[in-house]
């Protein structure tokens, strides 16, 4: 190991050196001083080097001891308060609670609202949400709770196949992916454009995650999270499961799904915005004097993004439903699938329909099952988002009276 002590280094002349950086504010001691007399018992040595260390007979080296803090600087570190963790942790808590109850807790009316908007032979439509309660607890008696949750990992997929091509498209082309403040009307048409070929690039895939969700679980099998990717791609090729010969082309349902999906971006973008300034307009944020933060700044900050989205997508969702009933029935036609008798909850029934499109959909609709014939399963909806809203009530009052008590 090579030594770190310099070559002029003699032990006496290096100790008495006036180097502040090693004398630490103390005299050094050299046998030349007249002065050594009144030194201390010990000597300054340079960096604490193990082996370094030349100390004279009977010398020792002080112990060490921290230096003592300066008057007022006692327990003056910042540190953050507990309400302002409390708050981010509300924040964070609140929104969790939000996205579990729109994808999980809401997954079997969404199961259930599909299988009433493709059931055709359905006689009761379930526009109260007593009777759409009353057919899931049947449904969930006969087959198990698994089977109000079935297809809940192929909406993940979706969701992530939607996001990605959003992202993929936005980078390559010069469409814009958000819309800045000084939006102009080109911005908004390419914006919209992005929207519509992302929904292009995800159909497939959702045809087969509605397939997924709708079929019974007395005659499917246990599919994997990734076999609406499978049989997306399937469908694209025109391979994988046999289809009968009512299946529509996917050129014959883009009218359709690019229509629903850039209405309901459209209408739940723009309520989204007209809810926030009204509940922002309402109760202004407001700082407190002291610069800490209150329950009330949290909620300000946190609930009215919440409750603004919850509006939005209510709103987007009962407007567009029977665009969107028409829309599954097209996406169902000629998949062979089986449903549960939405009527009972303890049969299965097969789709048969024979529309040539959309506008042929919308007139048998209209012909056979009347202008309710579009809200079949309407109850299921009402279910959703009266949960949803509970859910947030209860998780905004914990929070509140959590950081009350803090």
């Amino acid at each position: 190991m090579t030594s770190r002590r310099p070559d002029n280094f003699d032990g006496l002349g290096y100790r008495g050196r006036e180097d502040p950086a090693f004398s630490g504010g103390y005299s050094g001691r050299s046998f030349n001083n007249s002065s050594s007399v009144d030194l201390q018992n010990w000597v300054t040595t340079p960096p604490d080097i193990p082996g370094s260390r030349n100390l004279h007979f009977d010398d020792r080296t002080p112990p060490f001891e921290a230096a003592p803090a300066a008057p007022g600087t006692q327990d003056t570190l910042p540190t953050a308060p507990p309400s302002e963790q409390l708050n981010r942790f509300a924040g964070f808590g609140i929104g969790l609670a939000s996205l579990f109850t729109e994808n999980v807790l809401a997954h079997p009316c969404i199961v259930f609202r599909r299988q009433c908007q493709v059931n055709y032979h359905a006689r009761c439509y379930h526009l109260s949400p007593l009777t759409a309660v009353s057919v899931m607890y049947n449904v969930t008696k006969s087959q198990g709770p698994k089977a109000l949750w079935k297809g809940m990992g192929s909406t993940f997929v979706v969701q992530g196949v939607t996001l990605g091509t959003e992202g993929i498209i936005s980078e390559c082309t010069p469409l814009p992916r958000e819309l800045s403040h000084k939006w102009n009307p080109k911005q908004v048409i390419g914006h919209l454009v992005l929207k519509g070929l992302t929904y292009v690039v995800a159909m497939p895939f959702y045809s087969a995650s509605l397939i997924e969700t709708v079929q019974s679980e007395i005659i499917r099998d246990n599919p994997g999270i990734l076999e609406c990717v499978k049989e997306g791609v399937g469908r694209v090729m025109g391979m994988g499961i046999p289809h009968s010969k009512r299946l529509l082309p996917l050129w014959g349902l883009m009218l359709p799904t690019v229509l629903h999906g850039v209405l309901h971006y459209v209408v739940s973008s723009t309520v989204q915005k007209l809810v926030l300034f009204l509940l922002r307009r309402r109760s202004p944020a407001k700082q407190p004097e002291d610069g800490s933060e209150t329950v009330q700044t949290m909620l300000d900050a946190y609930f009215p993004e919440l409750m603004a989205s919850f509006v939005a997508s209510l709103c987007a969702d009962v407007l567009l439903y029977p665009l969107e009933t028409v829309m599954h029935r097209l996406h169902i036609q000629g998949t062979r699938t089986i449903i549960d008798n939405t009527d009972l909850g303890f049969e299965v029934l097969p789709i048969n329909t024979q529309y040539e499109g959309i506008r042929d959909c919308v007139n048998v609709i209209r012909r056979e099952e009347g202008a309710l014939g579009f809200y079949k399963g309407f109850g299921s909806i009402v279910v959703q988002y009266s949960l949803h809203a509970a859910v947030l009530q209860i998780t905004k009052v914990i929070y509140s009276t959590l950081l009350q008590n803090a």
